[in-house]
């Protein structure tokens, strides 16, 4: 099994994982999630392999998600994830897949744990 990470080339910490994982001397399978995002299916597996509630796993940073209310606490895991389906820029990055598991590697740091 290879490296995947789901990424998003405008963000920093999806960088620097993509750069530590090259480091290793492997070229991950790059997967732009904003453009090809996973199916729901496999976005809730990743959630629960990463060991992530999927409030965890959705970006609350900038303008999209005060817009949709998502802060809103009341809102269900499946509130959340179709919002996530509708607007991949909610699925917090980046996402690496290994043989050793998944992590949310934020800070970057984290895909040490699974290379």
């Amino acid at each position: 099994m290879g490296i995947t990470i789901y990424h998003n080339t405008a963000c920093g910490t999806s960088r620097k994982t993509l750069e530590a994982i090259r480091a290793t001397g492997v070229e991950p399978e790059i997967i732009d999630y904003v453009k090809n995002p996973p199916s729901r299916a496999l976005l809730k597996d990743l959630i629960a392999k990463a060991g992530l509630s999927v409030r965890q796993a959705m970006r609350n940073k900038g303008d999209l998600y005060g817009e949709l209310g998502l802060a809103n606490e009341t809102l269900t895991d499946d509130a959340l994830l179709d919002a996530m389906m509708a607007h991949p820029i909610l699925i917090e990055r980046p996402l690496v897949v290994t043989a050793q598991g998944v992590r949310l590697c934020r800070p970057a740091e984290l895909v040490q744990e699974i290379l």
